[in-house]
């Protein structure tokens, strides 16, 4: 199984990316995605996560509202639309693939990672 995310860069505050995740090897539409990030010194957090069919979706606090996770089962991807971004959401950024019905919203359930995507927003 690989998970190959895409879309990180270097932005300044107020600006928007879109991370990409694409699934190889694994029967995408059976599987909960999420996106998780982790700061140097943090814990890996849950960013956002969605249901196989994506009528299911689960967003953190601290992104809600500026943040968008949605999937293309037929593309075997999952995005992370990221909008209004600021200084605190700068971090590596992990897509991680579940196979389950529930959206689990922390790091443990998740079968399998991609490599990371790094996101650095300038003040």
């Amino acid at each position: 199984v690989q998970l190959q995310a895409s879309g990180g860069g270097l932005v300044q505050t107020g600006a928007s990316l879109r991370l990409s995740c694409v699934a190889s090897e694994l029967t995408f539409s059976t599987y909960v995605m999420g996106w998780f990030r982790q700061a140097p010194g943090k814990e890996r957090e849950i960013v956002a996560a969605i249901n196989w069919s994506g009528r299911t979706t689960y967003y953190a606090d601290s992104v809600k509202g500026r943040c968008t996770i949605s999937r293309d089962n037929a593309k075997n991807t999952v995005y992370l639309q990221m909008n209004s971004l600021k200084p605190e959401d700068s971090a590596v950024y992990y897509c991680a693939a579940e196979k389950s019905v529930m959206v689990h919203t922390t790091a443990r359930p998740y079968d399998y990672w991609g490599q990371g995507t790094q996101v650095t927003v300038s003040s």
